[in-house]
């Protein structure tokens, strides 16, 4: 029952992943021959198989989808069993327990997924349109590449991108960019490194829209991923010196690769025969190549690279990294401030502390510092390509702080300078800079480049030895998670004068301790009293004396009211009060002020003990909902804080 339920879930999926991809008027993709027909692979060809004589890298030939970064990523994959298997799960074929599906595993945004799909495959003439391996009758490339294409929302999806992001949703791990123009000295140690820890490599070299796919003189292919696959170092008889050389792949399944080093090249005399037998016989297959180190920094001009996580190699002799991860968002008007170019909102910004203790054991360096690699990555926005949503320019920046625990104010980020940060904003999927920085505390502050956008992300460290990251915000209020809800802003019912009828209500509702409905003197005159002292936190922000403040500005006027909030509850105060300029006037202020008030008082009343934590019977529960209930607003945060405790 289960394997037939999920079956027609995917059907019911592939039939929009298809119809979507092959409808020749579809907005969405426009390269797909209009006389593609949807098949069995049964249909294909007599045979059918899986995987023949394991998965590698020859079962992998490009189609007519644009999606050479994603072939790049999966040869690269094949070079590791356990991470092949870990995506491509075993024991599935077209003979044994078939039932018409197949399913893969992938990354995303912090855990595994399960994508189930049928065996059915676009083709025209019988022969596979988009991935297909050198033999006929293969088909878990091409199963692969729909189960991503489905992860994504369709085929469509696929077409340009960056290979970092399909190492990442394969691994789990952490990516790294290099401009080869500007590559540190150590680049080559770096990348043997990570070829030790299994890390997945590729290159490419930039080109305009005009020259996509055009070649250089020596033949490589401008705009074209190329997988990264074997390092190594050979002796110069004549020179007695040794020569680094690299191995690269094309998915293409052909070399293109005329200069030194090349299949027939005059090089190949200068190494020992020994050296030369062994590069061959590592050279498995047409489509692979080796060069110089220093040719491929001078032909290519960008390197990815992608880190394992620890989880990714369980059971794994290789070093890892030690990973934190951190999920988070930007909201307009509360936690979006921008970067740096807008000193009066960046404060405002999520912040996470990074302590780091160990330095590195790096015995070329005599430095004592800590190699981590920090990626933030924004999530889900490559699946609404189709309703025009694009990445956001995002960045980072690092400051070095001391035993600070609360969020870092406007006057920290004005008199203090940044220890490290992202060498540029960028509108990718992710940004990840590698640091070198001293032991020590440290505070991570995430952002898009312009303020005032939504957006969410996962914030990543890796580091080679052991460091924590965590949110830096104190988190001093009741509730201890909140989910985000959106709010409409709520009519502007006035009175003649004064305040909304609303906050009218809640200050009755405040103060009114015997159940009346009214307030006699003494209530009304500790009412006034509360509003008084909130007017003059109101006037010490309202600088420019137009009756509201910024909803930024509003985090600081709840903690000068005494109000300790978490970050979520300062994300839903300022979508449910700030209107569309992200300003909050003066009744809308005292009214928050009055439920926050609400909020607390109640629930100091069921705190006997004073220590933060409250536990109710039935009939304390239904008397805290009734106190509530005068707070309706505030309700929701009353019923999520006591159903978690």
């Amino acid at each position: 029952y289960v394997m037939l339920e999920a079956e027609c879930n995917t059907l019911k999926h592939d039939c929009y992943l298809m119809a979507s991809t092959i409808n020749e008027s579809h907005p969405r993709v426009s390269n797909i021959r209009p006389n593609t027909v949807i098949l069995l692979c049964q249909e294909i060809c007599e045979n059918p198989q899986f995987i023949i004589d394991g998965a590698n890298r020859t079962d992998i030939c490009q189609g007519e989808l644009g999606d050479c970064w994603l072939l790049a990523a999966i040869a690269c994959l094949t070079l590791n069993e356990k991470l092949l298997y870990r995506v491509i799960p075993q024991d599935q074929s077209f003979t044994e327990n078939y039932a018409g599906i197949f399913h893969f595993q992938f990354w995303r945004y912090g855990e595994w997924v399960d994508v189930v799909v049928d065996d059915r495959i676009p083709t025209c003439n019988k022969q596979l349109v988009f991935t297909k391996s050198f033999r006929k009758n293969e088909f878990w490339s091409a199963l692969l590449e729909k189960a991503y294409a489905k992860l994504h929302g369709s085929y469509e999806a696929l077409k340009g991108g960056n290979t970092l992001e399909a190492m990442e949703d394969f691994t789990g791990g952490v990516t790294e960019f290099f401009e080869l123009s500007d590559a540190p000295k150590d680049l080559y140690t770096i990348m043997k490194k990570a070829l030790e820890r299994g890390s997945l490599m590729g290159c490419s070299i930039d080109v305009s829209a005009s020259d996509m796919e055009t070649r250089t003189e020596h033949g490589l292919v401008r705009g074209h991923a190329y997988s990264i696959i074997g390092l190594e170092e050979c002796d110069e008889v004549a020179k007695d010196s040794r020569i680094r050389l690299i191995r690269l792949r094309n998915p293409w399944g052909w070399v293109l690769w005329k200069g030194p080093w090349n299949v027939n090249s005059k090089e190949w005399s200068t190494i020992s025969t020994a050296d030369r037998d062994n590069l061959k016989k590592q050279t498995v297959e047409a489509s692979e190549f080796w060069m110089s180190f220093d040719d491929f920094k001078r032909n290519f001009t960008k390197l990815e690279l992608c880190n394992l996580t620890p989880d990714a190699l369980q059971g794994d002799e290789r070093n890892t990294w030690t990973v934190s991860v951190n999920e988070g968002r930007w909201v307009r008007g509360s936690s979006a401030g921008g970067c740096r170019n807008f000193p009066d909102t960046f404060w405002t910004n999520p912040q996470y502390r990074l302590q780091l203790y160990e330095e590195d054991d790096d015995p070329e360096d005599g430095e004592v510092v800590c190699t981590v690699v920090v990626a933030l990555m924004q999530k889900g926005r490559r699946m609404q390509r189709h309703k025009g949503v694009k990445f956001l320019t995002i960045g980072f920046s690092i400051y070095e702080m001391c035993g600070q625990n609360q969020h870092l104010q406007k006057d920290f980020f004005l008199y203090t300078a940044s220890k490290a940060k992202c060498k540029t904003y960028i509108n990718l999927r992710e940004v990840t800079e590698r640091f070198r920085l001293p032991p020590g505390e440290y505070v991570i502050i995430p952002t898009t480049f312009e303020p005032h956008q939504d957006g969410e992300f996962i914030l990543r460290v890796f580091s080679e030895k052991q460091s924590t990251s965590d949110f830096a915000d104190c988190i001093m209020c009741v509730i201890t998670k909140i989910k985000f809800l959106s709010f409409s802003t709520d009519s502007e019912i006035k009175t003649k004068e004064g305040f909304s009828l609303e906050t009218c209500r809640s200050m009755i509702a405040l103060m009114d301790t015997d159940g009346t409905g009214k307030l006699n003197l003494q209530e009304f005159k500790h009412l006034w009293k509360k509003i008084k002292e909130w007017q003059l936190i109101f006037k010490r922000y309202d600088k420019d004396k137009s009756c509201s403040i910024s909803s930024f500005e509003m985090r600081n006027a709840v903690n000068d009211a005494g109000f300790h909030l978490n970050k979520q509850l300062y994300d839903i105060i300022a979508m449910r009060y700030a209107d569309e300029h992200l300003n909050i006037d003066f009744d809308s202020y005292i009214c928050c002020f009055v439920r926050l008030e609400g909020m607390f008082r109640a629930f100091n009343a069921f705190d006997k003990d004073g220590d933060g934590l409250i536990k109710l019977n039935v009939l304390e529960v239904r008397a805290a909902l009734c106190l509530m209930l005068r707070f309706s607003s505030c309700l929701y945060f009353f019923i999520y804080s006591i159903t978690r405790l």
